[in-house]
């Protein structure tokens, strides 16, 4: 499905997938679609004191719709391609998704977002997923916009007993972006997996927020979230893990690790765990730096020059991320797009 400047263009999108039911917002409000009546507005953690979901609450005007049948699996990925194109003056989209995974169900979902200018927007976007008993989503976002583009981004996900979310978001291009995950662990044996790599250079600034709330037993969780920093750019990590009472054998791990190449970036890191239940194993750790000399001798020691032995180095702390990415399209899109990203770096000691 594509969306140009926030509006579902038919003419561009193609057929969905076997097992899922994939309709534009607008269509699904205008028709009083059911599912959406029911469902749309109902994600966990909306707080009505956050400006910028209440501004997509109140201007949303198009976006998607995904059903995936109980039972169903999806035969290929589902790709939300929301464009920003260029513009006069600056402008604003609100795009919102809805994905509705039932009983035993399990489906692909690419969320990417696209600058084709240097023009000057702002997207809000907004993303709802509820997985029922077994459902089990793998989640991508990919956000490449503009460097003038503003964009603040919010997924809510509510997962039921025995269902799996994975989330792999890719960071490469926005003047200043946030995004804000939220997934409520709201059934018995459910899981969540999180990664995250983020490539930041000139005065960029990301903001990652990712909260996870252990609220039933035999919950597990994985965050691991990356990001190589350049020029005078700034990244943002804040990770919190909440145990909620009863929540009894939870297990969660969270990691942050950066690298920073230029003295004139700046990372600020801010892993934590609120728990409020015994008998649950969890952990956190965050890291920032350079690579060390002995690493780069190593290389330099195996026939590399100063600059290739650096650039392998770099890549080589991306590629654990990208390596993850299942959707083997994907990943070679991915392994490109960081590849071309990376700068003419030399470590010096």
């Amino acid at each position: 499905m594509v969306f140009v400047d926030g509006i579902y263009v038919s003419d561009l999108s193609s057929g969905a997938s076997s097992g899922v039911a994939v309709t534009s917002l607008a269509e699904a409000i205008a028709t009083s679609d059911e599912l959406v009546r029911i469902n749309l507005g109902q994600a966990p953690h909306m707080e009505e004191d956050d400006g910028f979901v209440s501004l997509n609450n109140a201007f949303l005007r198009d976006g998607a719709v995904l059903h995936i049948r109980e039972g169903k699996t999806a035969e290929r990925p589902v790709h939300l391609l929301f464009i920003s194109t260029a513009t006069e003056q600056a402008t604003v989209s609100y795009p919102r998704i809805l994905v509705v995974g039932e009983a035993n169900s399990k489906a692909t979902i690419i969320e990417s977002y696209v600058g084709l200018s240097d023009s000057v927007y702002l997207t809000n976007a907004m993303t709802e997923i509820t997985l029922a008993p077994g459902a089990e989503l793998e989640h991508y976002r990919l956000l490449i916009e503009s460097e003038n583009a503003f964009h603040v981004g919010y997924a809510r996900v509510d997962q039921a007993a025995n269902s799996i979310y994975k989330s792999k978001v890719f960071e490469r291009n926005v003047g200043l972006g946030r995004f804000d995950l939220y997934t409520r662990i709201n059934g018995e044996n459910s899981s969540c997996e999180m990664k995250g790599l983020y490539y930041t250079s000139g005065s960029q600034h990301m903001d990652n927020y990712i909260n996870i709330n252990h609220e039933k037993p035999h919950g597990t969780s994985r965050l691991y979230y990356k990001g190589i920093l350049d020029g005078r750019s700034r990244a943002v990590f804040g990770g919190t893990v909440y145990v909620q009472p009863g929540a009894i054998k939870t297990d969660s791990r969270q990691e942050d690790k950066n690298l920073v190449l230029s003295p004139n970036a700046e990372v600020d890191s801010k892993p934590a765990l609120f728990i409020w239940a015994d008998d649950v194993v969890c952990g956190h750790g965050a890291t920032a730096g350079n690579i060390d000399e002995d690493t780069v001798f190593y290389m330099r020691a195996r026939g590399l020059d100063l600059e290739a032995a650096s650039r392998l180095l770099i890549y080589g702390f991306a590629g654990e991320i990208i390596e993850a990415v299942e959707e083997k399209g994907l990943r070679s899109y991915l392994e490109q797009l960081f590849l071309e990203s990376l700068p003419s770096y030399k470590f010096e000691f």
